[in-house]
C-alpha cells in the first residue's frame, strides 16, 4: 500500500483531479499484486455505485438545487437579518444565521460558501469588513450547512460504515448549534475590536418578523419533515430523498411560484455537474479501499494507535488531528470515503458511538474545506471576493481555533450529540 499512498499524493501534488488521482493509484495495487484477476478494479467500480442507500446522494442534491432555483434563498436572507441583523458584525453574523438555515437546503458546504460569496461577500466588505475576514466569514459558516440534515457527509459515512443516516441526521443539530455559537463568538470580538456595525439599527417588528418567517417557513419545515419522516418509519433515507424532490417541486410551482422551465432547466444542469462529481468519486473510491481492506490496512492502524493509547477520547483525539492535518491537503468527501473503514472500526472496538464518532468525523474532515492550500470553499470564496490566499489565511485563525475548540468540546462531551438522536429513536 505504500506505493499506492504516494502515487495518490504525488498525482494529487502534480494537480490531477481527485477522482483520477483515487482511481489510478488504487489500481497500482492490482499491478503490484498480478495474481489478482484483473476485472476486480471494473467490478468494484460498478458494484459501489449499486448501493441502494447511495440513491439518496443524487436525490437530495436535486432536491437542494430545486429548492434554491425556487428563489427560498432570499427568503431566508430576510430572516436572517431579522435574526442575527443587530449583532456586532453585521453581515458577518447574518451570514451565520443564513448557513444555518441554509442546511436544509443544499447540505453543501462547498455550495453554501460559493452562494453567500456571491450574494454577501461584495456588500460585507462595502461596509468596512476587510476582504480576509470577510472571506473567512463566508468559507467558515458554511461548515454550518452539512451538519444540519440533510447533510450529504453523514449520508456517504452512514452507508460506508453501516450507520443509522436518520440518527446521524437527528445527531447534527446540537452540534450545530454548538459550532454557531463558537463562530458568533468569534466573529463578535473581531468586530469589537474593529468597530464593525451591526447590519441593522432597529429590531424588527412583530409584523416583519412573522412576514420573514412566512417566506422562510417551508425551508425550516424541511428538515422537520425529513427527521419525522425517518423516526416515524414511514420512509427509507433513499425514499425520502425522493420525497425531498416532490417537496422542492411543490413548493416551487406553488409556495413560491418561482419555479418555471428555465429555472427547472438550470436547477439540473447543476445538479447533473454535483452529482456526477461525487458519484464518480465515490464509484473509483471502491479500487482504492479494496487494497486497504486486503492489506488489513485499519487492523495495523488500530494496534498503532492503541500502542499510543488506550482511551477512547484520547484516540478520537489523535484521529481528528490527523484528519484536519488531511484535510490540508485532501478534499473532505475524499476522507469520509477512504477514512470511514479504517477508524470506525477502531472507535467501535473501544466502546464508541458510531454516530457520536461519525458527527465528530464529518466535521473535523468538512474543515479542510476552508484551509489551505486546496479547500474548495475556501478557493470558491477567495475567487468571488478577489482575496489572496495568504490574507485569507491569517484573518481566519480565529475561525479555525473557535470550530476546533468545538469539535473538542463534542469529542468529551458525547451527550451533546447523542442526546437528540437517543429522545427520537429511542
Amino acid at each position: 500500500m505504500l506505493i499506492v499512498a504516494v502515487s495518490f499524493f504525488v498525482l494529487m501534488l502534480i494537480g490531477m483531479p481527485v477522482a483520477f488521482s483515487i482511481g489510478i493509484s488504487g489500481a497500482l495495487y492490482f499491478v503490484q499484486h498480478p495474481e489478482l484477476p484483473a476485472t476486480i478494479p471494473i467490478q468494484q467500480t460498478i458494484s459501489q455505485t449499486q448501493n441502494f442507500a447511495l440513491l439518496a446522494i443524487p436525490l437530495f442534491i436535486m432536491a437542494g438545487n430545486l429548492l434554491n432555483a425556487s428563489g427560498i434563498t432570499a427568503r431566508l436572507l430576510d430572516l436572517a437579518l431579522v435574526i442575527a441583523g443587530r449583532l456586532k458584525g453585521g453581515l458577518a453574523q447574518v451570514s451565520l444565521a443564513l448557513s444555518v438555515l441554509m442546511g436544509g437546503v443544499s447540505g453543501s458546504a462547498i455550495a453554501d460558501a460559493a452562494m453567500q460569496g456571491r450574494m454577501l461577500g461584495r456588500e460585507m466588505i462595502g461596509r468596512g469588513m476587510s476582504r480576509g475576514f470577510a472571506a473567512g466569514v463566508l468559507s467558515f459558516g458554511s461548515l454550518l450547512t452539512p451538519v444540519i440534515p440533510p447533510g450529504l457527509g453523514f449520508i456517504i459515512y452512514g452507508t460506508i460504515g453501516q450507520v443509522s443516516i436518520g440518527r446521524l441526521f437527528a445527531a447534527g443539530l446540537l452540534p450545530a448549534m454548538l459550532l454557531w455559537a463558537t463562530l458568533a463568538t468569534a466573529v463578535s470580538l473581531t468586530a469589537r475590536r474593529r468597530g464593525y456595525p451591526p447590519a441593522r439599527r432597529q429590531r424588527a417588528g412583530l409584523a416583519e418578523t412573522l412576514q420573514a418567517l412566512r417566506g422562510g417557513i417551508w425551508a425550516l419545515l424541511f428538515p422537520v419533515i425529513l427527521l419525522l419522516g425517518l423516526r416515524l418509519g414511514v420512509f427509507t433515507p433513499s425514499e425520502i430523498g425522493a420525497f425531498a424532490v416532490a417537496y422542492a417541486v411543490v413548493i416551487g410551482l406553488l409556495a413560491y411560484r418561482k419555479l418555471n422551465g428555465g429555472t427547472f432547466l438550470q436547477a439540473m444542469e447543476g445538479t447533473l455537474a454535483d452529482v456526477g462529481s461525487v458519484m464518480f468519486l465515490i464509484a473509483l473510491s471502491a479500487v482504492f479501499t479494496y487494497g486497504i481492506v486486503l492489506d488489513r490496512v485499519p487492523e495495523l492502524v488500530t494496534d498503532t494507535m492503541l500502542g499510543m493509547t488506550d482511551s477512547l477520547n484520547g484516540t478520537m483525539i489523535l484521529i481528528v488531528a490527523f484528519i484536519l492535518v488531511g484535510g490540508f491537503f485532501i478534499d473532505a468527501t475524499v476522507l469520509i470515503i477512504m477514512l470511514t473503514p479504517i477508524f470506525l472500526p477502531l472507535v467501535e472496538s473501544l466502546g464508541g458511538d458510531p454516530v457520536h464518532f461519525g458527527v465528530v468525523f464529518v466535521i473535523a474532515a468538512t474543515i479542510g474545506n476552508f484551509t489551505p492550500p486546496v479547500g474548495a470553499a475556501m478557493f470558491a470564496v477567495c475567487s468571488v471576493l478577489k482575496c489572496p490566499v495568504g490574507e485569507y489565511t491569517r484573518e481566519s485563525i480565529p475561525l479555525f481555533v473557535a470550530v476546533s475548540l468545538a469539535t473538542v468540546v463534542l469529542i468529551f462531551v458525547p451527550d451533546l450529540v447523542l442526546l437528540v438522536p437517543n429522545w427520537m429513536f429511542d
